[in-house]
This record gives structure tokens, sequence and C-alpha cells, in this order.
């Protein structure tokens, strides 16, 4: 990355946002929106920081139709913070990112990241955003309510492109109802075990697989039914604080591999003899910690050659250097290149850190 004197900037509204941000662009310089710093490792190295935009002064809950089941925040709210808010009116909303606590919604959506087994990611819960443009346009796409269908779907667009489109400043999202039984149980019988959980009847809410064998599954539901699957998983209760224990395990080396569910104990059990992993089978998501990166040169062929991927989370800038974050480009790239051209056609927002 060039090193600049990066000028930091803390907007408590999104029009301050959206000002700074033509200026910005209007000045020549490039600019890095930064949420709870949760995710500032993943993707490629930034060619340039001029400003950096930093989001954590909006932080509101704009509105809660509990009644409705939707709520709408500003980009710069904590997800436990959110929840927190949820809570008091017995709902929730169904993420529990890795490498938390301290993702902000807006991070969340920008870095695409995935939920668990059940409910999936954020991006299935959004039902409309707000986003500042580097001409200084606050656009919106979808709306406050679940049913809104027409026109493009422009907030897909930004769900995971990294903020180099826009800079997310608001968001819905249904939200639902707290259950009435949560229950995490375990086992250390590996494969075979996460195998059986997903064969019963009622799926588990969240399923991790960890490399020394064990495996986490995580019940939501009524009360009769989470008490009769955990039953017949045959396994013994976990301490609930064990999805928080591991969410915050993130390693320095982290790459994740994403490929089609029957492919994916094909691609794990080719990585290096003794690798710490840990997936979700459920979904075809794996995390690695890997060693050097001729690893991740051939562990990426593998996991592409199967129709997936594998992206680097986390990784030394001489390795990101070497094999590049994101893997071979998609075959839409030309499309990709002309949105950016079209969203942002002087390059202002986050240069080099997203695939164009």
């Amino acid at each position: 990355m060039v090193v600049t004197n990066v000028a930091v900037v803390k907007p408590r509204t999104a029009d301050e946002l959206a000002n700074s941000l033509r200026e910005a662009a209007t000045a020549g310089k490039t600019v890095t929106p930064v949420g709870g710093g949760r995710a500032v490792t993943m993707g490629g190295l930034l060619e340039r920081c001029d400003v950096e935009l930093r989001m954590t002064a909006l932080d509101r809950v704009i509105e809660h139709a509990a009644a409705d089941m939707v709520v709408t925040v500003e980009a710069g709210i904590q997800l436990e913070a959110l929840q927190e808010h949820l809570a008091k009116s017995g709902q929730f909303l169904p993420l529990d990112p890795f490498n938390s606590p301290g993702h902000t919604v807006g991070g969340l959506l920008a870095g695409g990241w995935t939920g668990r087994l059940r409910y999936g990611s954020a991006r299935d819960f959004t039902i409309g955003i707000r986003v500042a443009l580097p001409d200084g346009k606050l656009a919106s796409a979808g709306g406050r309510v679940v049913k809104n269908v027409s026109g493009y779907d422009l907030m897909k667009l930004h769900v995971g492109a990294l903020g180099s489109l826009g800079v997310i400043v608001a968001a819905s999202f249904k939200v639902f109802p707290r259950p009435l039984r949560d229950v995490t149980v375990e086992s250390h019988d590996g494969w075979p075990a996460a195998d059986h959980v997903l064969s019963l009847p009622m799926a588990p809410a969240a399923l991790e697989l960890f490399s020394d064998g064990r495996v986490i599954a995580r019940y939501f539901g009524s009360r009769d039914a989470v008490d009769v699957t955990v039953t017949a998983t045959g396994w013994v209760q976990a301490d609930e604080g064990v999805w928080s224990e591991h969410s915050r395990s993130a390693p320095a080396r982290w790459a994740r591999i994403a490929t089609p569910r029957t492919e994916l104990r094909r691609v794990i059990e080719s990585l290096p003899a003794g690798a710490r992993w840990w997936c979700s089978p459920g979904a075809g998501i794996a995390h690695w910690s890997f060693g050097d990166a001729d690893e991740v040169v051939t562990v990426r062929k593998l996991a592409e050659a199967t129709g997936g991927s594998l992206v680097l989370m986390a990784a030394p800038d001489d390795v990101k250097n070497q094999v590049g974050a994101w893997g071979t480009p998609p075959a839409t790239l030309d499309v990709m290149r002309r949105l950016k051209d079209a969203f942002d056609p002087h390059h202002v927002l986050n240069p080099g850190r997203f695939v164009v």
C-alpha cells in the first residue's frame, strides 16, 4: 500500500459521510471505510489510502417495528448492540459471525460474511440498504418491508463488495422470535457424527466440525422438538459459551474454503497433515489456518476444480502478493469492472482490496 498521511473522518450522519466522499473524490483522494475492524485483513492489499472513514459514530437504531419483525439500523452499530436491543422485544437477528465480537452491521454486509447452517448469511435477511456513493449522493435499494421485490435488486451489488462500489450507511433486516429452547450438544466422533445429525428430521441451527474430531451442534426451536432431536443425537450437552469461545479464535493466517457440500470432505482431507481447520459440513464451508503460499496454491486449485473457491481472510502481505487474495478471476470479471467504473469511475473506494 502507498503510505500517505491518512486523514481520519468520523461522520455522525449519512449526509456528513456522503459529503466526505464527495470532497475526497473531488480532490482525487482515495477512501477506505472501516467499521469494527474485524475484517480489515480480508481481501487484497490496498493500493492507497488517503481518507479513512470510521463508521462507529453511525450506530443508531433508526426504527424497530417489532410487530412486523423488521428493524432498520445505521451501519456502524455493532451486532452485539443490535442483538441487545432486539432481545428486549424477544427477537434476534440470526447471525453469529466468526472473529467476534465487534462486527458492525455495515462491515458484515460489505464483507459478505456468512452465518451458520440453518439461517444463512446477513444477505438473506437484508430487505433494504442505504448507500453513500463517491459523487456524494445517497441511494436506497429495497425498503423497510419484507415483501419488496420490484425493480433490480441493487442490494446484492453492495453485499460482499467490500465497500468498493459505495459505503453502506444503513440497512433494514427481517428479524426472528427468540427460540423457546436453545441447546448445544457435542461429540468427538468427527465426520460420522456430523453426517448423523444432518440426517435427522430437525436440522441444527449451527454445526461445526473441527480438525481434532470435535463436533458441536446447536438446536433452536420449541422445547419438545429440540429435546427429541437432542436425544436422537446421543451426544452430551455442551456449555452454551462454546460458540463465543470459538468465535474468538481467529488465527493470523486464515483462508476460507467454499465448495459444494458433497465435495467438502474431499477437499479438507487434502489439507496438509496436522493442519488446523474447522468447517460447517451442512453449508460446504471450511476455514483453514494455512502455513505457506505453496499450500494455498495447491488447495485453491483443488477447491476451484470442484466449482468452489479459496479466499484469504488474513495473511501476510508477501503471501497476498504471491498468490492473490481471491483466486482465479471469475468469468464475470468484465461485468464487475464495468460496474466498478459506473459506480466509482475514479476508483476512489478501497482501490486494490476487491477483485476489481
